[in-house]
Parts: C-alpha cells; structure tokens; sequence
C-alpha cells in the first residue's frame, strides 16, 4: 500500500501544479488609467493631444465566460496600447495578451485558432477583472492584426477574444 502512496502523492501534486485549480476562486482586480501625455515639452508649455482608439471590439467567451472591450489605442506620443475595459474572465495559469490575425470565432469553433497565424504577445494577464493596459511594441505594424485573445498558454486555449474594428 505505502509503494502506492507515493506515485498517487506524486501524481497529484504534478496535476495540481499543472491545472492549478484554485485560481478558479480567486480574482486579481486591477483598476489603471489610461497612460496620458506630459502636460509640457522642455521647450514650451503645450497642450497635449488627447488618446484617440483606433479599433475596438466586444470580448466574447471560449473556454471561460469572458465579458469586456478590447480598444487598441494611440497615445499622444504615438505609441500604442491594447486596453482591456471592464474586463470579467476567469483566473487560470499562464493567461497572455494577444493580438493575434486570426478571425474571431463563437463557440467551441474559436478555442484554438489563434496560435495557428500570426500573433504578438503583449504579456501576462495582469488581472482577471477590471481595466488594463498593454503597451504595443514599437514596429507591430498593427494592420497585420485583427483580434485580441485572452490566451491560456499552458493549455493553448482561448478564455475569450474580440474582433478589433476600426472606429
């Protein structure tokens, strides 16, 4: 019986570490602001142009029930940040940013396309609830991208996803 014991606590402690099941029940809320321009140049005080969004979309759910809009926007500097706005996924392991150029797809259909094409890793998910921003690499040439998804790397799946359409 004890040879039994240690395979079955081996066992079990690799599938907890794999599957972390306890994320389920526990939310990161993260509430940023919109990174904003400085208020004067070194040369002279001037008014700062405002963030513009260039595309959003409405996140659908995949693998997890996932409600929120994805907004790919311009700051005054030029650079470009993807922002999560009232996010509401599920906590899971290994959870990344993507754009990605794969289309958007409902149900069970969308789960795994998008690691098919072309995709960008923004990073971590930094919370599951909330607001968030992700800076965009300089030189993403962002018309190769259509979609955003909130991807499990660990399981290749997607939590949910968003078309991103041009405003």
């Amino acid at each position: 019986m004890a040879l039994l014991a240690l395979p079955a606590a081996l066992l079990l402690g690799l599938g907890l570490y794999w599957f972390q099941p306890w994320k389920l029940w526990q939310d990161a809320t993260v509430h940023e602001s919109l990174p904003s321009a400085p208020t004067e140049t070194a040369t002279a005080p001037t008014a700062p142009a405002a963030p513009r969004t260039l595309a959003q979309g409405a996140l659908i759910s995949h693998e997890h029930t996932t409600t929120g809009t994805a907004k790919l926007i311009r700051l005054p500097d030029g650079s470009h940040t993807l922002r999560l706005e009232n996010l509401d996924t599920s906590n899971g392991p290994d959870l990344r940013v993507w754009l990605t150029d794969a289309p958007v797809k409902e149900g069970t259909a969308g789960w795994r396309v998008f690691d098919d094409g072309k995709y960008v890793s923004l990073g971590k998910l930094k919370g599951n609830k909330g607001d968030q921003n992700y800076e965009v690499p300089a030189g993403v040439n962002l018309s190769d991208y259509g979609s955003v998804t909130i991807w499990c790397d660990r399981f290749d799946v997607s939590f949910g996803a968003a078309t991103l359409t041009t405003v």
